[in-house]
């Protein structure tokens, strides 16, 4: 604990937070983008049993990276946690009823033969990943914008926005890049895991996706430089405060967010990865390099979600109502003793995860056909 000072710690955990967040999307994210797919790519229950099963044994494991996402944003910062989850009530519960519908979908839906109760709850695992990879990138558009709320003399935080607000049109392009960004990597997925019909149905979806993904991306970009404004810090009392927002000022300005690719050239390595990504993914899917074009858009995904985490910085949740109130890296943490402790625990235990993770999905390499299916039939979801 004490091989960092305070403002270092603070640099951490901005990365390892960072490192979550794009964690649950590449690990999580196809497991949404395959069932938002299935009721699309899979014509008959034989097939929609297939794409089930290519992630069957393994979604589980990988919505854990959300829980601990979730954990480390409320140990590390507290004021963020509390602030999101409080002004944003409506909108984390309707990610959380939508979540729902994954482990009962996965556990009933081949309980009973029958073809309208297995139709039913294929659409409730659409519901399932489509809503929050939709309502994640929602998320992520309104904090540009800046999210409407304020603390008072005493620190205590108001929020004076509604639920409808959010979905103004920048947060819903921002879920769109989300949605077809997740129904990519999906797909490729999907194409890696299978054969013959729904391999090629799903090459088809990832070149789709693929292409709406990068077009929102870059119109996304745009907006962000010529349309909305951003947030800096103008002066700081002292960077090694911790929560207290009000012990700073901030300015806003038309393309104020792109300040940071100016001062470190280096971050525009992450619009460059989004792109390059894409490219790179539907190029290797066409060529039937499915290993090739999933790392690929893993690739995407992380430069995706850091040109949103390097545009902000530091900032981590802006306030359109009263711009000083805004939650940074500096101010909305926990003390440098916690922040500590947390370090020690995650360079153990990330590691370990991560080495566990690659067994599981060793282990369960190879294709998923139809005649598997029938050969399981009891076992196979």
């Amino acid at each position: 604990m004490a091989f960092f000072d305070y403002e270092t710690l603070k640099l951490i955990w901005w990365l390892f937070i960072g490192v979550l967040l794009i964690g649950f999307a590449i690990m999580d994210g196809f497991d949404m983008g395959v069932a938002t797919w299935l009721p699309f790519l899979g014509k008959t229950d034989d097939e929609r049993r297939v794409i089930i099963n290519t992630i069957g044994p393994t979604w589980e494991g990988n919505q854990t990276w959300l829980i601990t996402a979730g954990g480390a944003i409320f140990a590390a910062w507290p004021l963020v946690y509390a602030a999101a989850f409080s002004g944003l009530y409506i909108a984390l519960l309707l990610v959380l009823f939508a979540l729902f519908f994954r482990p009962v979908g996965f556990d009933y839906r081949s309980k009973l033969p029958n073809p309208a109760w297995r139709n039913g709850w294929d659409w409730a695992l659409f519901a399932g990943s489509a809503i929050p990879a939709l309502i994640f990138g929602v998320a992520f558009g309104n904090l540009l914008i800046g999210l409407p709320f304020y603390y008072d003399d005493t620190l205590r935080s108001f929020y004076t926005g509604s639920f409808w607000a959010l979905l103004n049109p920048f947060a819903l392009l921002c879920g769109a890049v989300s949605l077809t960004m997740l129904m990519m990597h999906g797909a490729i997925y999907i194409q890696l895991r299978t054969e013959s019909v729904i391999h090629h149905r799903a090459k088809k979806a990832a070149l789709v996706t693929g292409i709406l993904c990068a077009i929102t991306f870059a119109l996304a970009g745009v907006w962000v430089a010529f349309g909305i404004d951003g947030y800096q810090i103008t002066s700081i009392q002292n960077v090694n405060i911790a929560l207290n927002p009000l012990a700073k000022t901030v300015e806003k300005s038309v393309g104020g967010w792109l300040t940071n690719y100016q001062t470190y050239p280096w971050m525009m390595t992450a619009p460059i990865a989004g792109f390059l990504g894409i490219a790179l993914a539907l190029l290797s899917s066409h060529a039937k390099k499915e290993k090739t074009a999933f790392i690929c858009s893993s690739s995407a995904i992380t430069g995706i979600i850091l040109t949103a985490g390097f545009s902000m910085f530091p900032f981590i949740m802006p306030s359109s109502t009263n711009p000083v109130s805004s939650l940074t890296i500096w101010d909305a943490v926990s003390s440098q003793k916690t922040l500590g402790i947390m370090f020690v625990v995650t360079i153990i235990f990330l590691p370990l995860i991560v080495l566990y993770t690659s067994w599981v999905f060793k282990v369960l390499r190879g294709k998923v056909t139809i005649q598997s299916i029938k050969d399981n039939t009891h076992t196979a979801y």
